[in-house]
């Protein structure tokens, strides 16, 4: 960081006396204001990477009581979606202007999350942002009665607690509306975790659109997110457990079951299509293809930003917000072939 001429750390003031503009018009642009023209904008820029200026963020912290900074808690972040949701919520907190303090649990219980909590209070955290997709963690966040903005994300929050998601639910119906449509009438579900809001509202999701189209419920059958639980299920399901589609609860857990499917014999889309959820970045070079459901969890972070924002800034009230789910297309789905469900016997 260069020095001004008078010796000492560059300042807004001397940001503006170089770019020829007010000091209020810098803090504009240093704050991310949109009222500041493209080419006031970039004087101002030059000038800041000129001076090397930084804003002091303990001075400005004095001034508006806030120390910019969100506390994150976050579990299983081993898996894709809890990994990326994290990466969401981060860069929407930096895009405006936050530091984040991450919090990673490595069991979820009611002590950990407490514990975590309190720890972000003592650093003064402006926010929480909390990503721990079990059934309970709502009723944690109520009894510890917070001070400040609350976000549960994955979840619609209540009236104390704010919630951003993902409708897991509508992600399920459209895999399985895709299915049924391509004329399947035997369906089974390959499920995440019931402990998991997610694993439990997309299994919802496929009850909800089996009934809605008059069919019975195919094999349900549970795995635990990870490829080698797929691979199992897979095998006992290509010996003997008949379907001529399945919904996999995550991409993970499918990129398992069409290995299984591959060794047995068992062809994906010809003997059974396969649809899986999350869109990762390598879904689309399974072997095949996998049709999957994208969710957009940069899109996700932003939502729960703009909440926390608003109780932050503003003083809101809790509220919540959803993010529609994509049905991508690839090639391991297909209309059922005119035989039996892979692992029936013939009659």
């Amino acid at each position: 960081m260069a020095k001004s001429s008078k010796g000492r750390m560059p300042r807004l003031e001397d940001v503006a006396d170089v770019a020829g503009v007010s000091h209020q018009t810098v803090s504009r642009v240093v704050n991310n204001h949109p009222n500041v023209s493209k080419a006031t904008r970039e004087k101002v820029e030059a000038a800041i990477a000129e001076l090397g200026y930084r804003r002091n963020t303990a001075a400005r912290s004095l001034v508006t009581r806030r120390s910019q900074t969100i506390g994150v808690l976050a579990s299983e972040l081993s898996q894709y979606g809890p990994a990326n949701t994290l990466l969401g919520v981060e860069h929407a907190a930096r895009d405006a202007g936050y530091f984040v303090s991450i919090g990673a649990l490595r069991a979820v219980s009611r002590e950990a999350i407490s514990d975590a909590v309190s720890r972000f209070m003592d650093q003064s955290v402006d926010g929480i942002a909390v990503l721990v997709p079990h059934a309970d963690t709502l009723q944690v966040l109520d009894e510890m009665n917070l001070s400040v903005p609350v976000v549960a994300v994955g979840s619609l929050g209540n009236g104390a607690v704010s919630g951003a998601m993902v409708d897991q639910r509508r992600g399920a119906r459209l895999a399985v509306e895709h299915l049924i449509g391509q004329g399947h009438r035997h369906i089974g579900h390959v499920s995440g975790p019931p402990d998991w809001t997610d694993g439990a509202e997309r299994a919802e999701g496929w009850r909800e659109a089996l009934a809605a189209a008059g069919l019975p419920e195919g094999p349900l059958v549970q795995g635990d997110w990870s490829a080698g639980s797929g691979y199992g299920i897979g095998r006992k399901l290509a010996a003997g457990r008949g379907a001529t589609a399945l919904f996999v609860g995550n991409d993970q857990m499918a990129l398992g079951l069409l290995r299984a499917f591959d060794e047995a014999g068992v062809r994906v889309p010809d003997d059974v299509s396969v649809v899986g959820f999350d869109d990762q970045p390598e879904s689309g070079y399974f072997s095949p293809p996998l049709t999957t459901v994208r969710q957009d969890f940069e899109e996700l972070g932003r939502r729960c930003m703009d909440i926390m924002l608003k109780e932050i800034e503003a003083g809101a009230a809790a509220s919540s917000t959803v993010v529609t789910p994509e049905l991508v297309l690839r090639a391991s789905t297909a209309p059922p072939a005119a035989r039996q469900p892979p692992g029936r016997p013939e009659k």
